[in-house]
C-alpha cells in the first residue's frame, strides 16, 4: 500500500510539474509575442502630399506616371473629387480645419483676407488636424508651402510654429522653386538657386526622409509635404527643362470660346484670343508638366523608403491638389478662381490598408473630407470635432466602416479686386484684379459667388452671384459637360426654387448640418 501511495504521489507530482512547465512555456511565448502584437495594434502612418494648383480636367496628372501605377494603381482614384473654394489660401485652410470657407472665414490670399492672420492663428488653427494628431501620438512633420502669407512679419514672422507639427519646414509666403526663405522650427534659413541644395521639391523631400530615418518606431507618424509645382513660376529642376517640347494645352472643350451667357467677368476677355496669350498659356501649360516630374520623382522615393523601412503596408499616402487651374478655357490665359470644373475639380488618389488596389471611385468627395478622413484612421471619435466634412474612409475601405455618400455640396469664392484702376486694365475701371496685358482679368470684385453642386439624383451645377445682376449661372453636367451654355431660363422654376434653397442652406451650414444631405 505504502510503495502504491507513494507511486501515486510521484505522478500527482509529475502531472503537476508537467503543467508548471506548460504554463511557463505558454507564459514566454506570450511574452515573447508582445512586442510584435504591440507594434501590430499601433496606429497606421499617414503621408499627404498636397501639390499646387494641380488640375485633373486638363491632363494635370499625365506627367505622373510613377505616381499613378504607385499610388492610384496600388489603391483608389476618386473620379469626382472637388475644392470647396477654388484658390490656393481659402481652400489650404479647408484641408488644415475640415470646414468650409464661411466658417473658417479665409475669403482670399491676403492677410485682410484672413490668410495666416493672427486671427486665423488664434482661433482656426489652434483646431487644425495636425493638433489632434499630435495627441495621439502621432510624429508630425511639414514641408513646403504652408498658406500664402505664412512667414509675414504681420504674420508673426518665422517664429510663428503652428501648433502640431514636431519638425517644421515651411516657406515663408507663396510658391517658389529658388531663392526663397524658410521657417526651420521657427528659425529663418535662406535659400538660394543651387538645384543640389534649393531646388524647393526635392529639399522637402530629402528632409522628410532623415525625418523617418530618426523617428521612434514606436509612434506612427504624419507628413504632409506641400511642393511647389505646378504653381507659376514655373520652374523645372535642369534635367526636366526639355521635356514635353511639342506639348501645347489640350484646345478641346471651352478651349478660346466666348463667355457670352455668363456672368460679367467671363463676358470681357478678348475671343478668340491673342495670339500672345495662346502663347504664353501654351508655355506656362509645358513648364506645368515639367515641374510635376519632380514631385512623381518625390513619390518614387518616398514609396521606397516607406518600403525600406517595412512601414509601406501600414502608411496611407494620400495625393491631392489644393485647386484646379485653367489655361485658355472661356478665353481665361492662365489661372484658377472660377465656378467650372476646370477649375473646381481635383486630383485625388490614396493607398492603405484596407485599399483595394485597382479602384475608380465616382463617390463625391472635397477637400474638407481630408481632416476628418485622416483622424478617423488616427482612431478619434469624429462625433466629437466641429467640422463640415466627412470622412471617406469608408468609401475606399468599406471593410473598415460603414459610411454615407453626400447628395449635394457647396462650392464658394470670395471676389478679389483693386480700389483703383488695374494698370493692365484701366478701361475696366476698378474692382478687379489679375490682370494681363490684353486685358483679360480673372479676378473681380463681383466674382463673388455661391454654387450647389450635385451628382446623385442629376448631374447639376447651380450658381448665384453677390454681383449688381444677381447673375444665376446653371448647368446639364451630363448634356453639358464643358458647361457651355447655361441653361437657367429653360429649366423648370421648381427646380431652380430647390436649388435655392439648397445652397441658402448650405452657405449657413455649421458641422452635422453641411452634412445632413448625406444618403447610405
Amino acid at each position: 500500500m505504502a510503495s502504491l501511495g507513494a507511486s501515486l504521489g510521484q505522478s500527482a507530482l509529475h502531472r503537476t510539474l508537467c503543467e508548471a512547465v506548460r504554463v511557463t512555456a505558454l507564459f514566454l511565448a506570450f511574452t515573447a509575442c508582445l512586442p510584435r502584437c504591440t507594434e501590430c495594434a499601433k496606429p497606421s502612418n499617414i503621408v499627404l502630399i498636397v501639390t499646387d494648383d494641380q488640375d485633373v480636367q486638363l491632363g494635370g496628372l499625365t506627367p505622373m506616371k510613377k505616381t499613378k501605377a504607385l499610388i492610384g494603381d496600388a489603391g483608389v482614384i476618386f473620379s469626382n473629387a472637388f475644392t470647396v473654394t477654388p484658390l490656393c489660401c481659402p481652400s489650404r485652410s479647408s484641408i488644415l480645419t475640415g470646414k468650409y470657407p464661411h466658417n473658417h472665414e479665409v475669403r482670399n490670399n491676403s492677410l485682410s483676407g484672413n490668410c495666416s492672420s493672427p486671427a486665423w492663428q488664434k482661433d482656426s488653427e489652434s483646431l487644425a488636424f495636425p493638433v489632434f494628431l499630435s495627441k495621439q501620438g502621432y510624429q508630425t512633420f511639414f514641408g513646403g508651402k504652408y498658406l500664402n502669407q505664412y512667414g509675414k512679419k504681420e504674420a508673426g514672422d518665422v517664429d510663428h510654429v503652428p501648433p502640431g507639427w514636431d519638425q517644421w519646414n515651411a516657406l515663408v509666403g507663396n510658391s517658389v522653386y529658388y531663392n526663397y526663405t524658410l521657417s526651420v522650427n521657427g528659425k529663418e534659413e535662406k535659400h538660394g538657386d543651387d538645384y543640389s541644395k534649393d531646388y524647393l521639391t526635392d529639399l522637402i523631400l530629402n528632409r522628410s526622409l532623415h525625418f523617418l530615418d530618426d523617428r521612434s518606431p514606436q509612434h506612427p507618424f504624419f507628413i504632409m509635404l506641400s511642393p511647389p509645382a505646378p504653381h507659376s513660376p514655373w520652374t523645372p529642376a535642369p534635367q526636366y527643362e526639355k521635356a514635353f517640347s511639342d506639348v501645347k494645352a489640350p484646345r478641346d472643350g471651352s478651349f478660346n470660346k466666348a463667355g457670352k451667357d455668363k456672368h460679367w467677368l467671363l463676358r470681357q476677355p478678348s475671343n478668340p484670343m491673342p495670339e500672345s496669350s495662346v502663347n504664353y498659356l501654351d508655355d506656362a501649360y509645358r513648364k506645368r508638366w515639367q515641374t510635376l516630374l519632380s514631385v512623381d520623382d518625390m513619390v518614387e522615393v518616398l514609396v521606397k523608403k516607406l518600403d525600406e523601412l517595412k512601414e509601406l503596408n501600414n502608411t496611407y499616402i494620400f495625393l491631392m491638389s489644393d485647386n484646379g487651374y485653367h489655361t485658355g478655357q472661356f478665353s481665361l490665359p492662365i489661372d484658377k478662381r472660377q465656378l467650372y470644373e476646370f477649375d473646381i475639380r481635383i486630383p485625388l488618389m490614396v493607398r492603405g490598408p484596407g485599399v483595394q488596389a485597382n479602384q475608380s471611385l465616382p463617390a463625391p468627395v472635397l477637400n474638407i473630407d481630408l481632416a476628418p478622413t485622416i483622424l478617423d484612421i488616427a482612431g478619434l471619435n469624429l462625433t466629437e470635432l466641429n467640422m463640415d466634412g466627412q470622412s471617406f474612409l469608408p468609401q475606399m475601405a468599406p471593410s473598415l466602416r460603414n459610411g454615407t455618400i453626400r447628395s449635394f455640396f457647396l462650392v464658394e469664392h470670395t471676389g478679389e479686386g483693386y480700389e483703383s484702376e488695374d494698370p493692365a486694365c484701366p478701361k475696366l475701371g476698378p474692382g478687379l484684379a489679375n490682370c494681363f496685358p490684353d486685358c483679360t482679368c480673372e479676378d473681380a470684385f463681383n466674382n463673388t459667388y455661391a454654387c450647389v453642386r450635385t451628382l446623385a439624383d442629376c448631374n447639376l451645377q447651380y450658381c448665384e452671384f453677390a454681383d449688381s445682376e444677381s447673375f444665376v449661372e446653371v448647368y446639364n453636367m451630363t448634356s453639358d459637360p464643358h458647361q457651355l451654355e447655361n441653361i437657367v431660363k429653360k429649366v423648370d422654376p421648381a427646380l431652380l426654387q430647390t436649388m435655392n434653397q439648397r445652397l441658402i442652406k448650405l452657405q449657413s451650414c455649421v458641422g452635422s448640418s453641411c452634412r445632413d444631405n448625406s444618403r447610405r
